[in-house]
């Protein structure tokens, strides 16, 4: 699919995995003419990718002589919800992208109230198969991957180490799976108890990698309880380079997982046996609950 943008194209994002495909996608059409809302991780990609186009500072104003309104589809804000619902009282189209494979339906609602877009972008033939079940009645469209093809290129130019290291991608799960303790926690002591059957070197270097919505000291309590593993936290500004220094690579359900499958990297996924399955739907990953069984 071949996208051409009008001039007044207004763009809002807050979490960096839709952010980092609409900034892609805007990128490779040479022009800078945007309309541009950002805030959180979203706002540092767009600074770093479009120094010289100033951020607006409100969502009337963003959206005011817009033709076409593209938003991501995060949890960690309402900004992209209510875009949309300024889009729609003032007849501007819509568009929001999917960045994984999970909670299409709740990513259109805030406290009940349900804010569809008209059309929706994914990237892979995956996503695109759930968004046509879901969403019967929306023009659904698959776009280029600008974004993946740049991070595999990058990963690619890493130079792997000399001591092996596997990558753990960490994500907040927001789900305790009725036990009290965070699902993020529970899958990293899942992981821990998991790691004699990986048969990885004993001293493998460990490097935990926040979520971009995380903070670097929300593990370091974790890290301080098991000090026989040889754990760091992974403070690299490109996950490119995380990956590409990594030989294996765990976590839960999150987009950096199918990059590591994409780049050839051995793949875990660590949700406990007692957690819902994993929504991933590509082949490659590995995951420990099996391997238990």
């Amino acid at each position: 699919m071949k996208i051409e943008l009008p001039a007044r194209t207004a763009v809002v994002c807050h979490d960096a995995g839709a952010a980092n495909i609409v900034i892609a996608t805007l990128l490779k059409t040479g022009r800078s003419d945007w309309r541009a809302y950002m805030q959180g991780p979203a706002e540092k990609i767009w600074k770093t990718v479009f120094p010289e186009v100033a951020l607006y500072k409100t969502l009337e104003k963003t959206l005011k002589g817009a033709e076409i309104l593209i938003t991501g589809t995060g949890w960690q804000s309402d900004i992209e919800h209510n875009a949309r619902k300024l889009a729609q009282s003032n007849k501007i189209k819509s568009v929001a992208v999917i960045d994984h494979w999970v909670n299409y339906i709740e990513r259109f609602n805030r406290d009940g109230e349900v804010v569809l877009s008209d059309e929706i972008w994914v990237t892979d033939k995956y996503a695109m198969e759930i968004a046509l079940d879901l969403f019967p009645k929306r023009t659904i469209s698959e776009i280029p991957n600008y974004y993946v093809e740049s991070q595999l290129y990058d990963i690619a130019q890493v130079q792997s180490c000399n001591n092996p290291e596997l990558l753990y991608v960490l994500e907040p799960i927001r789900a305790d799976w009725g036990r009290g303790i965070p699902g993020e926690f529970q899958a990293l002591d899942y992981f821990r108890e998991c790691l004699p059957k990986l048969d990885l070197p004993h001293d493998v270097l460990i490097r935990l990698r926040p979520h971009p919505s995380e903070s670097l000291e929300k593990y370091n309590h974790w890290v301080d309880q098991n000090p026989l593993m040889n754990i760091e936290l992974d403070d690299s500004v490109s996950i490119a380079d995380s990956l590409g220094r990594a030989t294996w690579v765990a976590g839960c359900e999150s987009f950096a997982l199918v990059l590591a499958i994409m780049a050839g990297r051995t793949t875990y996924c660590t949700l406990p046996p007692w957690a819902p399955l994993c929504q991933l739907p590509h082949s490659g990953l590995i995951e420990l609950r099996h391997l238990s069984e």
